[in-house]
């Protein structure tokens, strides 16, 4: 009981996260631009990681699992935060959490393939289907979005691809080492990579850091990346991916609104009944079955 509580409580927090994390890449790109953005969100993160690691006197496991671990989960939060912080340039947030509402299709496909979950019924499809037609409704406002919204759309939707690919990985290796290791082992991985894609990207130190971009460099380093992917990881650990991909169905609409209020972002009206199919075509996909989530979120 004491545990279902525990990924119960997690679950909501990180459904809260991750509704309030686009904005703040958005604004962390202000003046020092993303790849510098992205790079310093991380290395707060892992030196915040290495600091409770060390204060519990908690080991940082290097065998063959371990590896097998962080890579698989390095590999997702690469390729996603690379290819959504470019991509958040050019659309607005609320746009990029809706899109992540497709996760559960592409996490069921891949976990049915590759684990044999249970993710392939015939309501499933046709949550699916509604999925699609609601991308195809936003993707219709090309003309309002222009050539480089589209493009980064395009990215963000691959950034949704690398973190079902990376769900499913990371549940297959089957690991029994706890969320904070596996989170810190993957920074270690990534962030010099973040370093060196910032360098060959930019490669110079920003010249203006607005106040704004700092504390939300600040929040995404501290909150969306230390408490965040930890308790994300921990939600893989207890749960079945796809249903953790219900996620996905809770953030859009919340992260909608906040763009909205928050940085005065305009909402085509083609979004809404867009965002609509989207979630409802999802909630179909995921809450036919029920069962899964009913005994695991209480």
């Amino acid at each position: 009981m004491q545990q279902r509580s525990n990924v119960t409580n997690r679950f909501w927090m990180v459904a809260l996260i991750w509704s309030t994390t686009p904005l703040a890449i958005k604004w962390s790109s202000e003046g020092p631009g993303y790849a510098f953005g992205l790079f310093g969100r991380m290395a707060i993160g892992l030196l915040m990681l290495l600091w409770v690691l060390h204060w519990r006197r908690a080991p940082l496991p290097w065998h063959r699992q371990a590896w097998q671990a962080y890579a698989a989960a390095a590999f997702g939060i690469y390729g996603t935060m690379m290819t959504v912080y470019w991509g958040s340039q050019y659309i607005p947030s609320g746009l990029i959490s809706v899109m992540f509402g497709l996760t559960p299709v592409i996490t069921g496909v891949l976990a049915a393939r590759v684990l044999g979950e249970d993710s392939l019924t015939l309501p499933k499809v046709a949550g699916s289907v509604l999925g699609l037609i609601g991308l195809f409704i936003i993707f219709g406002r090309g003309h309002t979005l222009g050539t480089m919204g589209v493009q980064g759309s395009i990215a963000v939707f691959m950034g949704v691809i690398v973190q079902s690919m990376s769900a499913v990985a990371l549940k297959r290796v089957n690991t029994h080492l706890p969320a904070l290791t596996i989170t810190t082992g993957s920074l270690v991985l990534t962030t010099p990579l973040f370093l060196l894609s910032w360098w060959l990207l930019d490669g110079h130190s920003p010249t203006l850091l607005p106040l704004r971009a700092l504390l939300s460099i600040l929040y995404l380093g501290s909150i969306a990346t230390v408490v965040g992917f930890v308790m994300y990881f921990y939600l893989l650990k207890h749960m079945s991916t796809s249903s953790v991909a219900l996620l996905n169905l809770i953030s859009p609409i919340l992260a909608l609104f906040v763009g909205h209020v928050l940085n005065n972002e305009v909402i085509d009206n083609s979004v809404w009944p867009g965002a609509a199919l989207i979630l409802i075509g999802m909630s179909v996909y995921q809450w036919v079955r029920g069962a899964d989530a009913k005994s695991t979120l209480g």
